[in-house]
């Protein structure tokens, strides 16, 4: 009897000790997988920050072609790809006309030149600017099927570049600008054949800085991910060291204002 009770408590010791044992074992185990899954991230799409895009912008008074490299800021991984501010640096170039200015035809031409000219342009003015740009989001989220807006303001530097214009006329071989000396021929449509080639008059172009403003409108239209496509509006702003001249009916300016609409395009990264 004694022999079987030493048997009977020897057997539930051991098996006490396998129960204690299996579940140490449990727990050491628990704890080495914690931190091994904790390791594992999440996947998802990579966060934009990069922009690079370009445009073409028509003006009242003119035209330009420019072109943008884009950083986008967020404060986390969630809102990375909702674009709310971007900061960008712009280079454009264009020309700045007057809005009196009218294309005329001559009755021909043989100094090779074309027969379409400008009546009254004394000069063409073409621009350089190069500046800084910040855009924030006010309404809407860009996700593929959906419209946002968004509010940017640019400041430039700006280099203008003043060519003078000049025609063929019939009573000279050689192609005139105006001066006190050629403006009544100048401005007499019977004389004129019509504009002198691009090339004339670039060796006299005249540079005058200046400054740039403008605000606008931006929609971020539907689309990719990772494309750009948007549509531009708004007011810009341009004051040059010196009056510019362009027509010689009207007096020099050195502040131009001016309505904008502008197409843009291009992707991010």
């Amino acid at each position: 009897m004694k022999s079987l009770r030493r048997s009977f408590w020897l057997l539930a010791g051991m098996c006490t000790w396998a129960g204690y044992a299996h579940a140490q074992t449990a727990k050491d185990t628990v704890k080495k997988a914690v931190p091994q899954a904790a390791k594992v991230a999440p996947k998802g799409p990579k966060p934009i920050e990069h922009e690079l895009s370009g445009g073409i912008r028509l003006n009242a008074n003119g035209w330009g072609v420019y072109g943008e490299l884009g950083k986008v800021k967020f404060n986390n991984t969630k809102t990375a790809d909702m674009f709310y501010r971007v900061n960008f640096l712009q280079l454009e170039l264009g020309e700045i006309r007057s809005p009196q200015q009218e294309k005329l035809r001559s009755e021909g031409n043989a100094t090779g030149g074309t027969t379409k000219y400008i009546y009254g342009k004394i000069n063409n003015f073409y621009t350089v600017k190069l500046g800084f740009g910040h855009r924030a989001m006010l309404a809407g989220k860009p996700d593929p099927g959906s419209v946002s807006i968004h509010w940017a303001n640019v400041v430039s530097g700006s280099l203008g570049m003043m060519k003078p214009y000049y025609l063929n006329v019939w009573s000279d071989p050689n192609a005139i600008k105006y001066t006190e000396d050629t403006k009544n021929l100048f401005l007499s449509q019977r004389s004129i054949m019509g504009a002198a080639g691009f090339g004339t008059g670039l060796s006299e172009m005249k540079m005058v800085p200046g400054g740039h403003f403008k605000s606008m409108l931006h929609f971020d239209l539907p689309g990719a991910r990772t494309s750009v496509l948007s549509l531009e509006t708004g007011v810009s702003v341009d004051y040059y060291a010196e009056p510019i001249t362009i027509m010689a009916n009207r007096d020099p300016q050195q502040l131009f204002v001016d309505f904008f609409m502008a197409i843009q395009f291009g992707k991010r990264w």
